[in-house]
């Protein structure tokens, strides 16, 4: 199994179905603080539906449609990336992530998508890479800006949530400007 160092103790790995229990406990950890914005950090309540989404992911792996990983600070799971939308057809991509509190506002979470993007640009061709929050989630769109992601506009009230329409906005990178990017930060 590969792990991909993040620094400062924390590494990318993959996770599936047979890490239900762990993947259970974290969410658990992850809920009051995700919640808000990511609706499986509500669902998954139990073993059976923890399995039930780490099996989805890893059958859309199967179909090259979606990944996911998890993010470990010192072995322990403390979020996660994934690629909800993964289409090869038209070489464009959707990321997601989440994370608890006890490692919020180390960066993992801008690292971690730094070798999502890095990986589907270079190795897979994709050409579009997105990112969809909620115009309310500031977390996730200060994580948008950071990566260098253009802000494409908004999908006004087309989320309904928790009781509450949000406002979508989506955010994107293309390979060339991601290039251009990763190259003047080696400059």
């Amino acid at each position: 199994m590969f792990a991909i160092s993040l620094g400062d103790g924390a590494e990318l790995r993959p996770i599936g179905p047979w890490q239900a229990e762990e993947f259970l406990d974290h969410i658990g950890r992850a809920r009051e603080y995700a919640g808000p914005w990511v609706p499986f950090t509500v669902n998954v309540t139990d073993l059976e539906s923890a399995r039930a989404l780490l099996q989805s992911y890893a059958d859309k792996q199967a179909a090259d449609t979606g990944h996911l990983w998890a993010v470990r600070l010192d072995g322990v799971l403390v979020g996660g990336v994934l690629f909800r939308i993964f289409d090869t057809q038209t070489e464009s991509c959707e990321v997601g992530v989440w994370l608890e509190p006890s490692a919020a506002g180390r960066g993992l979470i801008s690292r971690a998508v730094e070798h999502l993007i890095d990986w589907a640009v270079d190795e897979r061709g994709m050409h579009r890479v997105e990112w969809l929050a909620s115009s309310a989630n500031q977390r996730s769109l200060a994580v948008a800006k950071r990566l260098g992601m253009s802000r494409d506009g908004v999908l006004r009230e087309s989320f309904p949530w928790q009781g509450i329409r949000h406002d979508m906005e989506v955010w994107s990178v293309l390979a060339p400007e991601w290039r251009e990017r990763r190259a003047a930060d080696r400059r």
